[in-house]
């Protein structure tokens, strides 16, 4: 009697095998970095999960500034480090004060240095806190933990587990993008174990008016397929998605490969999706300059936040920009400055661009580095790292404006009051998500994994609202 071949039998036999080789190197891309799964969202994801409890935010940026950004010089005032400037500090080394004034801004009378002038008018959105401290003293290792929650291993990234929680607003785009991501840092940005639709989409920095280009010309490198037809691609995806869709009847256990098919659909809708969104051809000149992405030593960074308020408004989910560079273990006054420089405009343009379209209110912005320096000096005229005290910023999105919570020793040292640990961070940023971090779990290697390991607490203080009922 005659029997039918599987679609594996088939591949299997085909040629020698060699079909089956090629549908399993699909799979391999969905883990390498760069590869398919770069392109990945949760165009149709597997479950749909969406949030515990009513969210106060829908959507993030997170403007990470990667290097360690000094807090006694921009939001952790210390009037105890300028009078003891040149003394013996209780931790070693010579105290150093700020070399930037600070002043009460705004209703709210938050402490924000000269460093941020722009920023500073926006003091009554900010959520400051203060009391931040994390578990590794050095970049490459406090990085990953900020972005992943463990410095050990290779570990979903804070993006790709909200995309795992909540999946994305538009199919024809990516829930999560990395924007102008450092290279190396595809950790960062990356689903490690979790399902490779959700795993962030990086997008290269490069002239934006236009759009932002890759290497070879085009948003995104490899976009566009210049040896097919969007008929020929189109059916061949409909081959793929048909000899996919057997194989998930037959073998439940390989998902990874739905994930590469999701991903290559997914680039498929993007060809006409995402050009247009990054030509900001359509943006007046008056927008332009308010986030000084027109030019100057603002406009790299400008068009990233710019670019990030079009596709959260399109429906993005995660929007995760980086700028580096404030590593100033010399030279603190004058680079810590040009750093401040280049993003201090288009951060505020970017807050009160999202006021004034209503999007602030259901937009959670983050900014903050891996960890903050110390108040004494190094080299004469920098800072160390510190890991044990610093700070970081929320706005919108549920946290209560023109609040600071936490603080840090009279030299901004350690946190001694509400210390917030990087997870108790993560926690409560899911929360504002409506997500209970002690929920959101992914069965990995015999085990339950979440973002906080078997850490984390929601700092309620910072909520505008009581914490929903779980």
């Amino acid at each position: 009697m005659a029997s039918s071949l599987s679609r594996r039998q088939t591949l299997l036999s085909a040629s020698a095998g060699f079909g089956y080789l090629a549908f399993a190197s699909l799979c391999v891309q969905s883990e390498r970095p760069g590869g398919a799964a770069a392109w990945a969202a949760e165009s149709r994801p597997g479950p749909m999960r969406g949030p515990h409890f009513p969210p106060s935010a829908k959507r993030v940026i997170f403007l990470s500034m990667q290097g360690g950004p000094s807090h006694v010089d921009t939001f952790d005032y210390k009037p105890q480090l300028t009078k003891d400037h040149g003394k013996r500090g209780q931790y070693g080394g010579t105290l150093l004060k700020s070399p930037w004034r600070f002043q009460q801004r705004g209703e709210s009378g938050l402490w924000i240095s000269d460093i941020f002038p722009e920023l500073s008018k926006h003091a009554d959105d900010l959520c400051l806190v203060r009391s931040m401290h994390c578990d590794q003293p050095v970049h490459p290792a406090a990085q990953t933990q900020m972005f992943t929650g463990t410095s050990q291993f290779i570990r979903p990234s804070l993006g790709a587990w909200t995309m795992y929680g909540l999946g994305t607003e538009n199919a024809s785009l990516p829930g999560f993008v990395a924007l102008g991501p450092p290279a190396g840092t595809t950790s960062h940005y990356g689903n490690g174990f979790l399902p490779a639709v959700n795993a962030g989409t990086p997008i290269g920095r490069g002239s934006f008016r236009g759009g932002l280009r890759g290497r070879s010309g085009q948003p995104i490198a490899d976009l566009r397929n210049p040896r097919l037809t969007a008929g020929q691609q189109r059916r061949q995806l409909d081959f793929l998605q048909d000899l996919n869709s057997q194989k998930l009847r037959q073998d439940q256990a390989q998902s990874g490969v739905e994930g590469v098919i999701e991903s290559y659909e997914l680039a498929f809708r993007m060809q006409d999706a995402l050009p247009e969104l990054m030509d900001t051809a359509s943006e007046s000149q008056r927008t332009m300059d308010l986030y000084g992405a027109a030019g100057g030593p603002t406009a790299a960074f400008g068009q990233q936040c710019l670019l990030a308020r079009r596709l959260i408004e399109a429906g993005v989910r995660f929007v995760q920009l980086s700028l580096g560079g404030w590593d100033q273990h010399a030279n603190l006054e004058r680079d810590h400055q040009a750093r401040a420089q280049q993003c201090d405009r288009p951060i505020a343009g970017l807050l009160q661009d999202l006021k004034q379209r209503d999007l602030l209110r259901e937009t959670l912005v983050i900014w903050g580095g891996e960890f903050g320096r110390t108040p004494a000096a190094q080299n004469g005229d920098g800072r160390d790292h510190n890991h044990r005290g610093y700070t970081t910023w929320m706005a919108g999105g549920g946290v209560k404006g023109g609040f600071s919570y936490g603080a840090t020793d009279e030299h901004g040292h350690r946190a001694v009051d509400s210390p917030c640990h990087i997870h108790d961070w993560h926690a409560t940023i899911l929360h504002l998500l409506g997500l209970d971090h002690t929920r959101l779990t992914f069965r990995h290697a015999g085990r339950d994994f979440r973002l906080t390991d078997v850490h984390g607490n929601v700092a309620t203080a910072i909520l505008q609202s009581p914490p929903a009922s779980v």
